[in-house]
């Protein structure tokens, strides 16, 4: 059975919804393309959260990132859609993404987002 790239993204309930933990998941693969030119931008993604009530399911993130490999898209821009992404999906506590491109005409690039949940407010 083939597997093909997909925008959706596929949670689970967080085992330990009343502790604060880390999740780390680092992507080595990721590829999309220069909008510009067209040519393949490689990339390691990293994604570092905090869940609240719902984690990502790996399989479904992998293919959400291998949806990219054949759009356009400027690095600022698919590390802040990663994370917009992941944050609608999972709303989690607290959530960075680093993307770290190969470098490309001498320079290297490294773009972090980050997200924050907001705490609610007592009503005391």
């Amino acid at each position: 059975m083939a597997t093909q790239p997909s925008k959706t993204l596929e949670i689970f309930k967080n085992p330990y919804p009343a502790r604060d933990y880390d999740i780390n998941l680092e992507c080595p693969e990721f590829t999309c393309l220069c909008p510009k030119t067209g040519q393949p931008d490689f990339a390691t993604i990293r994604v570092h959260y905090v869940p609240d009530e719902f984690c990502v399911e790996l399989k479904s993130f992998k293919l959400y990132l291998w949806s990219y490999r054949n759009e356009g898209v400027f690095h600022e821009a698919v590390t802040n859609k990663i994370l917009e992404d992941l944050v609608k999906a999972i709303e989690p506590r607290r959530m960075e993404i680093e993307a770290d491109f190969y470098v490309r005409g001498g320079i290297r690039t490294i773009v972090t987002a980050a997200y924050t949940k907001k705490r609610k407010k007592n009503s005391s």
